[in-house]
């Protein structure tokens, strides 16, 4: 039996990667904070008896800036396969905590990498990069070769841990995979996410729990896709001959005005909007009322623009391509959001 590590195990990616390598026969280990003690709604359904007698979910205390934690980890669990997939995850709260956020993507990645070289593990680590490496860059797609120039404190701190993971793979020999993993939601996004915003606000004035929704920049785009996808491609990453660097990307633009439409739509409210920058407003198309409208409370100081991927290369080499694009997305996390 494999034995996995994941770090973030109660997060978004890390519970549908949990779900994931247990249906492949794995045991996984999770690394928890001990404020995540009841925090773990995502993963409370994967806590039955059958795997914890078994040993084949087990949950381990530890801080990611601590790196005792990972050496007594590495050393007790002996795992084949780590994924790094903790840390600070919003964008936008990264301009108001950027210390904490290149401690928990930068530091804490140094320290693993450190951990595993010292103890000449040959387990095979997957480290979550992000696209926000690229910044703003000026022609898309982008793919593993486009030059890297973060715009925001998240950026650069998953572009400090991006380069390291190369430098530890090229200079120790470890098996370090780099994903570069685009936007990619699902029901089990944070509610702080914007589109977990959108379809939670949907659902809940469609029942009439609340008259309106307040968002930022209609006209921001990204490239949206469906997170459980994407951890097959996590996986996929580390069952390759050698390690190396991967985009996982849908390689289609939405944007935020798109996917509320999808959203409302989904929800028996089809709106059009009106107006441009903050006097932007959607209205319900029955009764004229807005149920949408923009703040610039919401606005982040620099947004990414032509953000999207091309995975030209995960399909030729780990014959992984994105199936759910951001319309459809928006369907499922609506659906979701009314029967939650």
């Amino acid at each position: 039996m494999k034995k996995a590590l994941i770090t973030g195990i109660t997060g978004q990616d890390g519970s549908y990667l949990a779900e994931f390598l247990l249906a492949k026969g794995y045991a996984v280990h999770g690394l928890v904070r001990r404020a995540s003690a009841f925090n773990r709604s995502r993963i409370d359904h994967l806590r039955t008896e059958e795997n914890l007698s078994a040993k084949r979910l087990v949950l381990h205390y530890g801080e990611l800036n601590d790196l005792t934690s990972f050496h007594r980890l590495l050393h007790k669990i002996e795992p084949d396969e780590i994924y790094h997939l903790a840390g600070q995850s919003h964008v936008g709260l990264s301009f108001e905590i950027p210390e904490i956020t290149c401690a928990e993507n930068g530091m804490a990645t140094l320290h693993l990498l450190e951990a595993m070289r010292e103890l000449q593990t040959e387990a095979r680590l997957y480290q979550a990069a992000s696209s926000e490496i690229f910044g703003a860059p000026e022609t898309g797609p982008q793919t593993e070769i486009t030059p890297i120039n973060p715009r925001n404190p998240y950026g650069a701190a998953k572009a400090f841990a991006f380069n390291l993971g190369r430098i530890y793979r090229e200079s120790h020999g470890l098996f370090v995979a780099n994903g570069i993993l685009y936007n990619h939601e699902s029901p089990r996004r944070g509610e702080n996410f914007v589109t977990q915003k959108i379809c939670q606000g949907a659902a809940q004035i469609a029942r009439g729990e609340r008259d309106k929704l307040s968002l930022g920049n209609l006209n921001s785009q990204r490239d949206w896709g469906y997170a459980p996808e994407y951890v097959e491609g996590m996986w996929r990453m580390l069952q390759t001959e050698r390690s190396s660097d991967f985009l996982l990307a849908t390689g289609k633009l939405t944007s935020v005005r798109e996917f509320c439409r999808a959203a409302f739509s989904t929800a028996g409210i089809p709106i059009e909007f009106e107006g441009e920058g903050l006097k932007e407003v959607g209205r319900r198309q029955d009764t004229g009322a807005t149920v949408v409208e923009v703040s610039s409370a919401f606005y982040r100081p620099v947004d990414p623009s032509h953000l999207y991927g091309d995975s030209i290369r995960a399909k030729a080499e780990l014959n992984w391509q994105a199936e759910t694009d951001a319309v459809q997305l928006a369907k499922i996390m609506t659906k979701a959001a009314f029967a939650s």
